[in-house]
């Protein structure tokens, strides 16, 4: 779970990414669209890049792990981890249960 709020909706993000992606050929630069649009928007230049690379990302224009993909590894991650804490629980109840039935024999 993320440590900070999501301050812009999905659509805003959206958006933004689009009108830099639309945009970018009236500017000197990428950066130069980013910068012209995050003020628009109230956001910070490296908050929308951030959002530019991601969509990049998951529509295969740029390598890395797509949003959808990362999700379920985390899914998957979580599950695990909790998995393992089971085992390790029912391991000591086993192992509780062991002794206490040998101590039951040995009186």
């Amino acid at each position: 779970m993320s440590k900070t709020t999501n301050k812009y909706s999905p659509e805003v993000r959206e958006r933004a990414v689009r009108l830099v992606q639309d945009n970018q050929g009236q500017h000197s630069s990428r950066w130069q669209a980013i910068m012209s649009i995050s003020a628009k928007i109230g956001c910070s230049a490296h908050t929308l890049n951030e959002w530019v690379k991601k969509a990049e990302v998951d529509s295969g224009k740029r390598a890395g792990v797509p949003t959808d993909v990362a999700d379920k590894m985390k899914a998957l991650e979580r599950e695990n981890r909790e998995l393992r804490q089971a085992n390790e629980i029912l391991r000591k109840a086993s192992a509780y249960f062991a002794m206490a039935e040998l101590d039951r024999r040995s009186k």
